[in-house]
């Protein structure tokens, strides 16, 4: 086969704030099935990951575990990786934002940067959104929330550096339009075109000076490097980027990149900040950035409160690795947002896999051996029903090509599972158990068996990009080896006489529905950051409750107003909790963990039908929730992402 040339494809790196779940997974999933394509295409392919360690958020969790920054993104960079490897991806380098080299482009970009007059020193005051470690005026706010994620913001200035992004926003939009293919699909593009572009870029904050936990810039270490300067560059650093002029052969040979393969959260930050940071270091844009849609819960938005998340290996363990990677490959559209269930999962399963792959195998293979002792001959007893057969199959290639060319996925491997569909109903046409009867008849149905052993054959070849495993064990059962990919649009590549197995394996067996939803009720939700080991506490049992008795509490996320010490007290803390649209008066004993001032402003959990008592004489409307040590220190339960006051704990 013929080299195509190099195809470089790239994934946005996962982000260190935990573990990440099915939804996450897909896009490595995704990016996996291109890569192995263009491989066996003839493509050189170089196919990078990784993980994105640095920002506030990072800082604060790290801080909340009681270990440091780099300890926290270890673990957590470490998970990741596993749960690509699980997912049998091939990549063929995995960055982290921590790695040296890594960092110290990053901090020569930023010099070059701001030497060429690109980046300048200011100060920035604005709504700041600490999840999205992003500032915004008031003008880009939506509903006095954050454009993006929808949390509360606040008020807040810093001293910071900026880019001057309006010098090259001119240069961005003629780009764009005379490039239709750089974004996809063509609604992201105008969704970039008309909601940012168009109206005007501002500067952008390119570093901070309100945590530690980055890149620092190394001729003013206060402010360390904003997180999408550093992250974004990852796609060049991890092949060699040198801004020095000393850039590697892989780097010369590998960029730009043919594809950056991105959700569509973060398609503002790669179609405008990346090209222009580009622009202004001189190298050439990405041939294509894809904005794929979001792989969500049936039931709504996943979410631990409502105990619907969904864990690669948690789905792998239940249904196997390849019958996941079929789902997330087929149930994702090209633009709008694809759902997953238990229900869908197991419906998807037993149809398209066990049914129509998994029984046309069988068949094939139990019939081969059954007639012929397993031997597959060409007799050359042709009919015209296995003309459309044989169009069916020499098509196919072309037709999985071309969806993969345009990125629609699903489309791709539906074309497959079509030549596999056509091949079941060739059987139902040729009726190869009536043949059997006839001694007349035998050189026809060693034909009809060996149309469908070839026609199997191709199907495989072209799984190998969406389900490798499932592709080797059909190829095994065949005794066949992959066709090269330039011949697939060609029928008779099967040996003529090879023997298939005589023991055909169940590739998928039928699942009962009953029996995997009482596997999901027993199995347990796994931890959301990477097992560690550390103190435990076996608090004294308390006696057993009724779900009755449970749903009688209720428990709300509460904005503590103000707050003050309880006079002649050595442990209350008077607060004022706002709980929804009410203002609750709460004492607790924290005074020795925390002072009235370092109260205010925290979101805390509350238990707002505690009957009202009286402590020292000041009323208190419910109760604020801590956990406590061996030593018997108190920590206040807070959410792990911001709620507005009221919301309820369920």
């Amino acid at each position: 086969m013929a080299d195509k040339g190099k195809y470089y494809i790239t994934t946005a790196i996962a982000y260190t704030s935990g573990r990440p779940h099915i939804g996450n997974t897909y896009e490595i999933v995704m990016a996996d099935c291109i890569a192995r394509f263009k491989r066996q295409q003839g493509y050189d392919v170089f196919f990078q990951t990784g993980s994105d360690e640095h920002g506030q958020k990072i800082e604060v969790k790290a801080k909340e575990s009681g270990i440091s920054p780099k300890e926290f993104v270890d673990r957590v960079s470490a998970t990741i990786r596993e749960n690509w490897d699980l997912m049998n991806t091939s990549y063929d380098k995995f960055i982290r934002t921590t790695d040296e080299d890594h960092e110290k482009q990053v901090q020569k970009i930023f010099k070059k940067l701001y030497d060429q007059g690109d980046i300048y020193k200011g100060a920035y005051e604005g709504m700041y959104c600490t999840p999205c470690e992003s500032f915004w005026t008031e003008s880009q706010l939506v509903d006095g929330k954050c454009p993006d994620c929808g949390r509360d913001v606040h008020p807040a200035k810093e001293e910071a550096y900026f880019f001057k992004m309006s010098k090259y926003a001119d240069r961005l939009i003629a780009y764009i339009e005379e490039h239709p293919e750089f974004i996809q699909p063509v609604s992201r593009k105008n969704e970039m075109m008309n909601n940012f572009l168009l109206p005007g870029l501002q500067d952008l904050c390119v570093s901070r000076t309100s945590f530690s936990w980055g890149i620092p810039v190394d001729f003013d270490p206060k402010h360390v490097v904003y997180v999408w300067l550093d992250a974004l560059t990852n796609y060049i650093t991890g092949i060699g980027y040198d801004c020095g002029g000393n850039s590697t052969e892989q780097f010369k040979k590998d960029w730009p990149a043919d594809l950056h393969l991105i959700g569509k959260d973060i398609i503002r930050f790669h179609t405008i900040y990346w090209p222009i940071f580009l622009m202004a270091l001189d190298l050439p844009l990405p041939k294509k950035i894809f904005g794929h849609p979001w792989l969500i819960k049936s039931d709504g938005k996943m979410s631990k409160s409502k105990g619907n998340v969904m864990y690669a290996d948690e789905l792998v363990r239940i249904f196997g690795l390849d019958p996941i990677r079929y789902f997330l490959l087929h149930e994702m559209p090209y633009e709008n947002d694809g759902a997953i269930s238990w229900e869908l999962l197991i419906e998807r399963i037993n149809s398209d896999l066990a049914n129509t792959l998994g029984n046309l195998v069988n068949r094939t293979v139990s019939m081969s051996n059954r007639y012929f002792g397993g031997v597959v001959c060409d007799k050359g007893v042709s009919e015209p029903v296995d003309d459309d057969l044989k169009q069916t199959v020499i098509t196919t290639a072309a037709r999985v090509e071309k969806k993969m060319d345009e990125l629609r996925i699903a489309d791709a491997v539906s074309e497959i599972f079509a030549l596999f569909k056509r091949c079941n109903k060739y059987i139902d046409e040729t009726t190869p158990w009536v043949l059997a009867k006839d001694e007349n008849k035998q050189e026809r149905l060693a034909t009809v068996l060996y149309n469908l052993v070839e026609s199997i054959s191709v199907g495989a070849t072209l799984l190998q990009s969406f389900m490798p495993d499932t592709s080797k064990k059909i190829l095994a059962q065949l005794n066949a080896s992959p066709i090269a990919y330039d011949e697939l649009g060609t029928f008779g590549h099967y040996t003529n006489g090879a023997k298939v197995t005589d023991s055909p394996e169940i590739l998928f067996a039928r699942l009962d529905p009953d029996e995997i939803m009482r596997q999901v009720e027993q199995s347990e939700e796994p931890q959301e950051e990477p097992a560690e080991d550390g103190p435990v506490i076996d608090a004294e049992a308390k006696p057993e409750i009724t779900f009755d008795d449970f749903m009688k509490m209720q428990f709300q996320v509460g904005e503590i107003l103000s707050c003050e010490e309880v006079p002649n007290s050595k442990k209350l803390l008077c607060s004022q909790v706002k709980v929804g649209s009410e203002v609750r008066q709460i004492v607790s004993g924290i005074k020795k963990y925390y002072s009235a001032k370092e109260m205010v402003g925290k979101k805390v959990m509350v238990l707002t039908n505690l009957k009202p008592a009286k402590l020292a004489g000041v009323l208190s409307e419910g109760m604020l929730l801590c956990a406590e040590d061996e030593q018997g220190n108190l920590a206040l339960l807070t959410p792990e992402k911001d709620m507005p006051p009221g919301a309820e704990i369920c």
